[in-house]
């Protein structure tokens, strides 16, 4: 089962794509660029639609989805954990 989805091999999030992932779960990615899975965990509850990271970044770092910039992080996040407007803000303002 495909749990979330990302374009491009260098994205930061993915999106998910099921409803009610658990924290401690299994996420299979699908890679929509290259037609390939990857594997993480899930450390936070994370709602459909929403973003997973897809590694530690930092305050400062750029998030990557689909291939675009999206903003920055302003708490730092962890691979598998939710990333959403808690921890990333647009850099417009």
């Amino acid at each position: 089962m495909i749990h979330c989805v990302l374009h491009d091999p260098d994205d930061s999030v993915a999106v998910v794509v099921v409803e009610g992932i658990k924290a401690g779960a299994p996420l299979t990615g699908l890679i929509l660029d290259e037609d390939r899975t990857i594997e993480l965990e899930c450390r936070q509850d994370i709602p459909i639609g929403h973003k997973v990271a897809l590694k530690d970044m930092k305050v400062g770092d750029t998030v990557i989805k689909y291939g675009v910039d999206i903003g920055k992080v302003v708490q730092p996040i962890r691979k598998g954990e939710h990333a959403h407007v808690h921890n990333i803000k647009t850099k417009r303002w």
